[in-house]
């Protein structure tokens, strides 16, 4: 059945999706109001889950009201898209290749989101600075994937200096966040699994750490809760 339902759900994203795009093309117009694009796509991605019997669940004290960053461990597409709507448009840091893509990729610049050329080296660093410190002006959330690409869950991979670079320039807290998605809406593939995520939101992290200290308490946070997830998840598959 599960094929069935994935099968139907990957159909109704792509269709979906390119409507939603050509819709919110004239909405993407006005910066103000362009993040509205991404908050629909990110109900329309939970309903996408739900046709493949994918619910979630939230964790953890989520700020509200408050300018932090959110420093979230990647799985799975899922958390790209309906994180926007749940964090209520976070300004996200993702590869520069993605805002390259037709069309979506305009509606990402139009929505805030940094991108950043993971070939650029120190360059790539210094352009996060600067690309940070406006977005420190508009007031809303910034959220990264620190480890700066999926990972398969149960398997290791660094994380990347990128979020330390956002934590020291901006001054603001990080909130670090773990996750079980890839156990359910998997990397790779169409086939999605029924089951409930859950996003826990971890004890956030003061400004004014050092970079090895940040860089090993953040590592350790998220690793801990995502392993916990994951053990506790009766339902995985690779």
């Amino acid at each position: 059945m599960s094929w069935l339902t994935s099968i139907l759900s990957a159909i109704v994203f792509y269709i979906g999706t390119s409507v939603l795009v050509i819709l919110m093309l004239p909405v993407c117009l006005s910066a103000r109001i362009a993040p509205l694009a991404g908050r629909l796509w990110g109900r329309f991605a939970s309903f996408v889950a739900w046709i493949s019997g994918i619910s979630f669940r939230l964790e953890g004290n989520v700020p509200k009201g408050k300018q932090v960053i959110y420093a979230v461990k990647h799985q799975s597409a899922w958390e790209t898209m309906v994180l926007f709507w749940v964090l209520y448009d976070p300004i996200i840091v993702m590869k520069q290749e993605l805002m390259r893509i037709p069309f979506i990729g305009w509606v990402f610049k139009r929505t805030g989101s940094i991108g950043v050329d993971r070939s650029a080296g120190m360059a790539a660093l210094k352009k996060l600075k600067r690309d940070a410190l406006i977005a420190l002006e508009t007031g809303r959330p910034l959220l990264i994937f620190p480890q700066g690409t999926r990972v398969l869950p149960r398997t290791e991979a660094p994380y990347q200096i990128g979020v330390y670079a956002l934590y020291s320039a901006t001054g603001l807290p990080v909130v670090p966040v773990a996750l079980n998605s890839g156990s359910f809406w998997p990397r790779k593939g169409i086939r999605k699994y029924p089951g409930c995520i859950t996003l826990e939101f971890l004890p956030e992290i003061a400004p004014g750490l050092p970079r090895a200290a940040f860089m090993a308490t953040l590592e350790e946070q998220i690793e801990q809760a995502t392993a916990r997830l994951e053990k506790g998840d009766s339902t995985q598959k690779d």
